[in-house]
C-alpha cells in the first residue's frame, strides 16, 4: 500500500526541497589520514548487515500495544479524556503515539542519510569521506527497518514534525561543512539515540527492540565520528567561530525540548492543541523522557569543546548541566555489548531448535526402521 494511504494526517507536497549551499570539495592525498578515523571507517565496513536477515521480522507485532506502553506512561492517563476512553479507544492511542514516535524516527534517518551525503560531499578531509560513506549506508538501512515496521506492523505513519523538520532545514542550508556534523551528528542523532535508548530498555516487545539494539550499534559509530572530526576543527576555530556555533546548539536543545512532544497526536483525539500543550507539560513521564534526551547530547557537545558560559546558563535552565560529566564512551561500549549479546541470545535459541529438529528427525527415522 502507497506510504500516503497511511498517514495520520495530510503530510503536505510529496517532496521537500532544501536549496544546497556550500562548496563540494576534492581532496588529492590519498595515502594518510586519521588512524582513528581510519579504524572508526574500518569498523563501519564490518560492521555492515543486512536488515531483512538480521531483524526477525516473523515476530509478531500487536498494532494497538507495539511497545508495551504502560497506562502511566500516556500523556492522558488520569485525565477525564482517558476516562471515557474505551479499551479500544486506548489501544489506538498507543498505536498513534508508537506511530508517531518511529514516524520521527523515519523522517529522522532520511536526514540523517541525506546528511551524511553532504558531509561526503563538502568535509575536506578524505579519511572523513571514507567513513562518511559507510554511515550514509548506515542511515539508508535504519530508514528502510523503519519504514518496514511502519507499514507491516503498525500500518500507520505520522507527518514529519515542524520543528524537527525547521532543525533539519537549518542544518542543510548552512554552507560551513561542519554544521551538518553538528546539527545532525550531536544533536539529531544524539536526541534519537537517547529515544531509542529509552524504549530498547523499556520494551517488552521483541521485534521492536530487536530493530532499536541493531540501529544504535551503528549510532554509536556515528556518533564517535562526529566527536573525532568536530573535536579537531573547533580547536582551530577563533572564540566568535565557537559562539555561533554555541548558538546554533541552544536553538536546537530548546527547539527540541519544548516542540517534539507528539502533541500532534492529542489533537487527533480531540484533544484542543493548547489542553494538549498544557498536559503534556504537566506529564512527568514526559518529564522525565525530556531530560534523559539530553544524556547523549550534553556530554557530546561538552568534548568537542562547545561548552562556554551562555551554553552552560542554557543547560543549568534545561536542568540537564550535570549530564555533560557522563561518559560517552560508557554509554557507547553498552550500546554495542547489548546488540551483541541479544544476537548471542537469539541465535543460541535458534541453533537450539536446529538441534532438536535434528535429533527429532533422527528418532522418527530409527522408529520407522
Amino acid at each position: 500500500m502507497p506510504t500516503y494511504d497511511l498517514y495520520a494526517n495530510d503530510p503536505g507536497d510529496p517532496h521537500w526541497q532544501v536549496p544546497a549551499t556550500g562548496a563540494a570539495r576534492f581532496g588529492w592525498e590519498y595515502d594518510e589520514g586519521r588512524e582513528r578515523l581510519l579504524a572508526l571507517y574500518q569498523k563501519g565496513k564490518d560492521k555492515q548487515w543486512d536488515g531483512n536477515k538480521r531483524v526477525d521480522w516473523d515476530l509478531e507485532v500487536d498494532p494497538y500495544d507495539p511497545l508495551g506502553t504502560p497506562d502511566e506512561a500516556m500523556i492522558l492517563y488520569g485525565t477525564p479524556y482517558w476516562a471515557k476512553m474505551t479499551e479500544r479507544d486506548r489501544g489506538e492511542l498507543r498505536r498513534h503515539f508508537a506511530s508517531w514516535q518511529f514516524s520521527q524516527f523515519l523522517h529522522g534517518e532520511q536526514g540523517a542519510m541525506i546528511c551524511a551525503a553532504r558531509i561526503v560531499e563538502s568535509v575536506p578531509d578524505l579519511d572523513a569521506k571514507l567513513y562518511s560513506a559507510t554511515q550514509t549506508m548506515d542511515e539508508a538501512r535504519h530508514a528502510e527497518i523503519y519504514g518496514r515496521f511502519l507499514h507491516e506492523k503498525i500500518g500507520m505513519l505520522y507527518p514529519i514534525n515542524d520543528n524537527l523538520q525547521s532543525l533539519l532545514g537549518d542544518t542543510l542550508r548552512d554552507s560551513r561543512w561542519d554544521m551538518p556534523y553538528l546539527g545532525m551528528q550531536v544533536l539529531i542523532e544524539g536526541l534519537a539515540l537517547a529515544a531509542f535508548g529509552m524504549i530498547r530498555d523499556t520494551t517488552d516487545k521483541p521485534l521492536p527492540q530487536q530493530i532499536l539494539a541493531y540501529v544504535m550499534q551503528d549510532e554509536a559509530r556515528h556518533v564517535a565520528f562526529g566527536r573525532m572530526a568536530l573535536r579537531d576543527y573547533y580547536r582551530q576555530l577563533t572564540d566568535a567561530e565557537l559562539r555561533e556555533r554555541e548558538e546554533f546548539v541552544i536553538e536546537g536543545c530548546y527547539l527540541m525540548r519544548d516542540r517534539l512532544r507528539g502533541v500532534e497526536v492529542l489533537e487527533n483525539f480531540g484533544v484542543p492543541k493548547a489542553e494538549a500543550d498544557e498536559l503534556s507539560e504537566r506529564s512527568e513521564f514526559l518529564q522525565l523522557f525530556r531530560k534523559l534526551l539530553f544524556s547523549r547530547i550534553v556530554p557530546c557537545v561538552k568534548d568537542i569543546g562547545l561548552w562556554g558560559e551562555r551554553l552552560q546558563r542554557a543547560y543549568v535552565d534545561m536542568g540537564v548541566l550535570e549530564l555533560g560529566d557522563s561518559s560517552l564512551d560508557l554509554l557507547m561500549a553498552q550500546d554495542e555489548e547489548i546488540a551483541e549479546r541479544l544476537d548471542a541470545e537469539r541465535f543460541a535459541t535458534e541453533e537450539a531448535q536446529r538441534v532438536a529438529e535434528v535429533r527429532e528427525a533422527i528418532e522418527a527415522g530409527a522408529a520407522e526402521g
